[in-house]
């Protein structure tokens, strides 16, 4: 069993304290852009795009990240105190919301620039395991989104929450939002060559990380002051199950157009 004991706070500058939940934020934009320009487009006509797209999608995440945390979760505690809104560097980002954002900021973006949206949002979801992987450590740093109560050699204590051994979920969600699903969505899209087939790999990114956020969320401690909607659906999971709704739209989509060509 272990003991979580880490300080959310990695360091201190000056009188600032640089927190795990914003370095993972920076780095995994940071990687995700290396990967895209590096090993996906490498040379090709489309990777000088990519510099001024990234810019696009960090508002993206941001903006949307945070409205998605304070519309869907705790709307009437930020609106007693907006301010507070601005306060991103103490945590409370929405998956949902910064994909909702990622994929306006992308949309205007290639408006702008006359390009295929779906392209950059295909490049884009075969890079974003690698930010959620880090996200999600970020979270297990900081002592939230902690799982239920545990009796699972590997379950782990929050001190800062409780004394009781609980799931790791936060490290359950890196593994399968992370670490597998960068592993399956980069194979589909670069050995089976679904990358050619514009807006598959948006599709199945939503399908698959819906899937896998919903399995974590049966071992996720759903939020206080929300608990469970119709008895056993957390907030997250009833997203997850709109996320793989319009996931599994793009995908009858393209097969649908594919059958009438």
């Amino acid at each position: 069993m272990f003991i979580n004991n880490f300080d959310p706070v990695a360091f201190e500058f000056l009188t600032f304290e640089i927190r795990w939940y914003s370095l993972s934020y920076i780095a995994g934009i940071v990687l995700a852009w290396i990967y895209i320009k590096k090993f996906i487009l490498k040379e090709t006509e489309y990777s000088k795009y990519i510099d001024d797209l990234i810019s696009y999608v960090i508002i993206g995440v941001i903006i949307g990240g945070r409205l998605g945390y304070v519309i869907f979760y705790n709307f009437e505690y930020y609106i007693s105190n907006p301010l507070e809104i601005l306060m991103i560097w103490t945590g409370g980002m929405s998956f949902h919301g910064g994909v909702l954002g990622v994929i306006i900021s992308t949309y205007l973006f290639c408006k702008k620039n006359k390009l295929s949206t779906f392209y950059f949002l295909d490049l884009i979801s075969l890079s974003a395991p690698i930010g959620i992987f880090l996200g999600r450590i970020a979270n297990f740093f900081n002592s939230e989104l902690y799982g239920k109560v545990s009796t699972l050699p590997w379950s782990v204590i929050f001190p800062k929450i409780d004394n009781l051994a609980r799931h790791p979920s936060q490290i359950y969600e890196a593994i399968l939002e992370g670490i597998l699903l960068f592993i399956l969505i980069n194979y589909l899209a670069l050995k089976k060559n679904l990358l050619l087939k514009t807006g598959y790999i948006s599709g199945v990114f939503l399908i698959l990380y819906s899937i896998f956020r919903i399995i974590s969320e049966i071992f996720r401690e759903p939020d206080g002051h929300l608990g469970y909607f119709f008895t056993y659906f957390s907030l997250g999971t009833i997203l997850s199950l709109i996320t793989l709704f319009f996931g599994l739209l793009i995908i009858l989509s393209i097969k649908k157009n594919e059958q009438n060509n």
